[in-house]
């Protein structure tokens, strides 16, 4: 069993823990595109990515090189998150903090040129915020270390891949939509259908997926509907 980081946002996260999240779909990447490039002129696989084409039987090889993972391979999860060892009480005095959200316990963790001990909090359960310096006075800081460089140490969940398969972005059908965790609520224009721009008062979960990949990924990245890694997964921990 092999384990891989992953990267959520605080939202997916909080869909995540909530059981609202088994899927992700991540873009192909520019060295994806170049392997592909040498396996086709290898003669090892009929794809071709500038016309889109693959065959029938090309999905099982092509699923090989998927970055993050097999079915039964685990993700652990990075997200936004921080240390808090300290506090300061009503007389300025440094005091051990008591969790009252949820949090990790850790232990002369290593991280950057260091070592943390304390409690590891998170983002996605809510803001967090601590005086300037040490004397209770100046500017709040924030608590957060972004997800990036989030160890493994730190990370509250694990994920377990079901499966993988290949698919061009628009392909996603509303189960799945909801499988991405998105919520589809309120009223917008319709990106998979632009025509459908009057009178219905629901989107839909594939429009709020839309809305979500183009809000990571840029503008027109939706138009542009590349081939995508579908991972579903479980939940292993919490």
């Amino acid at each position: 069993m092999t384990e891989r980081p992953i990267l959520f946002s605080a939202p997916m996260v909080r869909a995540l823990l909530d059981g609202k999240k088994t899927q992700t779909r991540r873009a192909f990447s520019t060295r994806m595109i170049d392997l592909m490039y040498v396996a086709a002129h290898a003669g090892e696989v009929s794809y071709f990515v500038d016309q889109g084409f693959m065959e029938p039987n090309d999905a099982s090889y092509v699923i090989d090189f998927c970055p993050h993972g097999q079915a039964g391979d685990r993700l652990w999860v990075r997200e936004t998150w921080g240390v808090i060892s300290h506090v300061l009480d009503q007389a300025c005095n440094l005091i051990d903090w008591v969790p009252d959200r949820p949090a990790a316990a850790i232990s002369e963790m290593p991280f950057g040129q260091g070592y943390y001990s304390g409690y590891v909090i998170y983002a996605a359960d809510g803001s967090y915020e601590w005086a300037g310096n040490d004397d209770g006075d100046g500017e709040p800081r924030s608590a957060w270390h972004p997800s990036i460089h989030m160890p493994r140490a730190a990370s509250r969940i694990l994920l377990e891949i079901v499966s993988v398969r290949v698919e061009r972005l628009k392909a996603i059908t509303e189960a799945d939509a909801r499988a991405e965790g998105v919520s589809a609520t309120g009223w917008q224009p319709s990106y998979s259908n632009p025509d459908n721009a009057g009178g219905d008062e629901s989107m839909s979960a594939v429009d709020a997926f839309c809305e979500l990949w183009e809000s990571i990924n840029g503008a027109d990245s939706w138009v542009a509907n590349p081939w995508v890694w579908v991972v579903e997964f479980k939940r292993v921990t919490p």
